[in-house]
């Protein structure tokens, strides 16, 4: 017997997040990226930042997204409570990269999922990852191949960047921007269906 899929909705723009989605077979009906706010309150802390911000996202996307989950996730990269930047500049990237270099960080992701009912369920994960100490002309290369654009401090774990972690302790799918395990227990939690064969 063939189990109907429930809809669902992803809110961001993210392909990173797509590939994760697809690599244990779920494929979004629609992609529909939240438009808020990310800027960090007032003493807000990186834990309450990115999960506050996955939660904005998903209540955001949810009225437009009727009879669909709504999954959506931030992700935030700190040092001690220091929230670093999406790199956009090179300059932010320099920033970024001089602080992660020879030290350990924390990858904040979390989840936000909304039901079609309304219930809302959100996880945050915690990742401690460890960065070498970066050469100038290391730092320069890998700024010049631009792979740093638009990532949560600067860089990706998936990429280039990769060769320079050290030490990981955690989800390597939540610093790449989705923890898997995590995200697909709270769609089915609220009671989701994957579909296909009984």
């Amino acid at each position: 017997m063939v189990v109907q899929r429930t809809p669902l909705v992803l809110a961001s723009a993210s392909p990173r997040r797509l590939d994760l989605l697809a690599q244990v077979g779920v494929t979004p009906d629609r992609v529909d990226p939240a438009d808020i706010d990310e800027a960090p309150l007032a003493d807000e802390t990186p834990r309450r930042h990115a999960l506050r911000l996955a939660e904005q996202k998903a209540r955001a996307v949810a009225p437009r997204a009727a009879g669909a989950f709504v999954l959506a996730a931030d992700t935030v990269v700190a040092v001690g409570r220091r929230i670093l930047p999406k790199a956009e500049t090179e300059d932010q990237a320099i920033y970024c990269l001089g602080l992660l270099s020879g030290r350990n960080h924390m990858v904040l992701t979390a989840v936000a999922v909304v039901a079609p009912d309304g219930r809302l369920a959100s996880r945050l994960v915690e990742t401690r990852v460890q960065m070498k100490r970066l050469s100038t002309p290391e730092r320069d290369a890998y700024l010049a191949g631009g792979e740093w654009r638009g990532k949560a401090g600067g860089y990706g774990v998936q990429g280039v960047a990769g060769g320079f972690i050290i030490d990981l302790h955690g989800s390597y799918t939540a610093v790449v921007g989705l923890p898997l395990y995590e995200t697909l227990n709270l769609l089915r939690g609220l009671g989701w269906i994957q579909g296909g064969q009984a």
